[in-house]
């Protein structure tokens, strides 16, 4: 298994009991991969009695022996046999010397035929790449090992497979899945497993190794020297140990010494002193044979310079001719790509002019429609035209009325709720004497104050909605005085939970609701008033946490106006029905929804109408 190393090899570094330890063990190496597992020369088997070496030969017999074996190598030009030691070896094997010079003679049998030798050399490429991979075939082997330790049937480790190969060399080992007491281990089995490389072949195992690291190895040299040491390696099936420290191998076996035979002076010796080389038939046929070999590579030399003038002497027609075809494929091409391209073009133009016929259609439509808007303008600003003067006069006095009104509305509506300011305390007011402080100090005030004052400003708030005509973003739903309520309509939130109480509704009452929903309604209502200011009058709120203060603002300036306050006649507000409204409509929310309109507007007479205009006229205390 191993064959035997330089003996300048240098040593290990470490000592033995501290390498001989599996966890030292990193890759593994095998050279010289062989199924004959002794290392013997196979040869072919003797089937025949007359091919028994020891068996007498006569000179017909030597001479059809002659033409049926190969070739030998000569083992050696200068050990050739005597005729003196050639007389002897008959005489010992029975013979006469008589008979020695007539088995030296070569019998006339008549002409030797000369074998041919020109079959593999004129073999076509196809056969030799057959015969050279049948070679590859029997000699290259997909190899891979597993390593096996005492007390475990699994084995511990199982290489990859090296395919192809008569040198594998394996990856590092990974030992991550072993414990601490198989890594501490001395002893390892190795098992090597190949299969040939044809289709089919089955896994058997070829070697099968006990290791002992502590004294079983025998060490070759370092890593980076494994490419030096092949030579060295000669021995099939070399196994390598790849160690932290160098590499490894297994001794050679010890041979036994052979003894000594007592040598007989009296008797010749029966072994002669030269070894038997060549015959001449064998070196004669060697010879006819290179000459074969000369003659076969003269004629392929002759015939490939034959081909090559061949080649240059038409090359000019054989460019031509590939010229010819290039031209015919680019032409089949071009032609291909031309139909393709006016069926493109035709689809396009096609396509075009669906396109126009629809631009046009369409443009004699806009045209028609154009015509058609114009004369109805014309015709229109014709009707009216006269009655415009009047309809701007009316709608001057109709704003003019509604302004006035919800002035008055307003004043009113001051009057109810009053905001009176706290002495000696800034920005601090009370609503019909009830203080509702801002709102980052609501603990000041005990919480039904602070409750009732906010139902007063939810409620004052919502008519100011009504009259103004601007809707809140977040309505006052409920109001029950110092229990209402104000609703988060844009809320994400689901509007009922599972226990059926509302989750966007917010109470204006501290007591009997968590801290965080009473706070959110207050800061509901300041937004709405907020955004009345903004929307209605234009007018930027500086704190939108001061409740009161900017409700009395907002009242300031919804009764902000010229000239003198309309009265309220008996019969209900009049100034703020929409003229579509009709007086039965109008005096179900007189007071919440608009002003209503005179006697006329209950008979139909609305619009342009002169009476109409009159009435607003004296309602504003101005001459007809």
């Amino acid at each position: 298994m191993a064959s035997p190393l330089p003996s300048n090899h240098n040593t290990s570094i470490l000592l033995p009991h501290n390498r001989a330890k599996l966890r030292n063990l990193t890759s593994l190496s095998l050279r010289n991969l062989s199924l004959d597992k002794d290392g013997r020369q196979r040869r072919k088997t003797i089937v025949d009695d007359d091919a028994v070496p020891q068996t007498l030969k006569s000179p017909a017999k030597i001479v059809a022996l002659r033409e049926g074996r190969g070739l030998e190598h000569s083992r050696s030009s200068g050990d050739l046999r005597t005729l003196g030691e050639e007389e002897n070896a008959v005489v010992e094997h029975g013979g006469s010397p008589g008979k020695s010079k007539a088995a030296r003679e070569r019998p006339k049998i008549g002409r030797m035929r000369r074998r041919s030798t020109l079959e593999w050399a004129n073999a076509t490429p196809q056969r030799r790449q057959e015969r050279l991979e049948r070679v590859t075939e029997e000699r290259m082997m997909d190899v891979f090992y597993s390593l096996h330790v005492g007390g475990i049937e699994e084995p511990i480790y199982i290489s990859e497979i090296v395919e192809r190969t008569m040198n594998p060399t394996f990856r590092h080992i990974d030992f991550s899945s072993c414990g601490p007491g198989i890594m501490r281990l001395e002893r390892v089995l190795v098992r090597v497993w190949v299969r040939s490389v044809k289709k089919g072949a089955l896994w058997r195992q070829l070697l099968e190794l006990d290791i002992d690291l502590l004294g079983g190895l025998q060490w070759v040299g370092k890593s980076g020297q494994l490419d030096t040491l092949n030579h060295a390696l000669q021995s099939p099936n070399t196994l390598l140990f790849h160690m932290t420290d160098g590499i490894y191998t297994l001794p050679p076996p010890i041979t036994p010494p052979q003894p000594h035979r007592p040598i007989n002076r009296s008797t010749p010796s029966s072994r002669p002193h030269t070894l038997p080389t060549s015959p001449f038939d064998a070196l004669l046929r060697l010879a006819k044979l290179d000459d074969s070999i000369q003659d076969a590579l003269t004629t392929r030399n002759k015939l490939a310079s034959d081909l090559e003038n061949l080649l240059q002497a038409n090359k000019e027609a054989l460019e031509e001719r590939d010229r010819v075809a290039e031209a015919e494929d680019r032409l089949k091409t071009i032609e291909f790509a031309k139909v393709v391209v006016c069926k493109q073009v035709e689809k396009g133009r096609k396509q075009v002019e669906e396109k126009r016929a629809s631009l046009d259609a369409r443009r004699r439509l806009m045209r028609e429609d154009v015509d058609q808007r114009g004369r109805q303008s014309k015709e229109l600003e014709n009707r009216i035209r006269p009655e415009i003067p009047a309809l701007k006069e009316e709608k001057e006095v109709r704003r003019k009325a509604i302004h006035a009104q919800r002035r008055r509305i307003c004043e009113d509506l001051q009057k109810i709720y009053t905001l009176t300011p706290i002495p000696k305390k800034s920005l601090a007011f009370t609503i019909r004497d009830l203080h509702l402080p801002n709102s980052e100090d609501l603990d000041s005030e005990a919480p039904e104050t602070v409750a009732a004052a906010l139902g007063y400003t939810a409620h004052a708030l919502l008519l100011l909605s009504h009259y103004l005509h601007s809707p809140l973003p977040y309505p006052v739903e409920a109001l029950r005085g110092s229990t209402s309520t104000i609703a988060d309509t844009i809320s994400k939130l689901s509007k009922t939970t599972s226990s059926g109480s509302e989750m966007r509704t917010y109470p204006l009452y501290p007591k009997g609701v968590p801290r965080f929903r009473f706070e959110y309604a207050v800061f509901l209502l300041n937004k709405d008033i907020q955004l009345l200011l903004e929307s209605c009058f234009g007018v930027r709120v500086l704190d939108v946490r001061q409740t009161l203060p900017n409700l009395k603002y907002l009242l300031y300036v919804a009764t902000a106006g010229e000239g003198e306050l309309p009265a309220r006649k008996a019969g209900g507000v009049r100034g703020l029905m929409h003229p579509g409204r009709s007086a039965s409509d109008a005096s179900n929310s007189s007071a919440l929804s608009g002003l209503l309109w005179p006697k006329e507007a209950a008979n139909g007479k609305v619009g342009g109408n002169k009476g109409a205009v009159e009435s607003l006229r004296k309602n504003m205390g101005k001459k007809v």
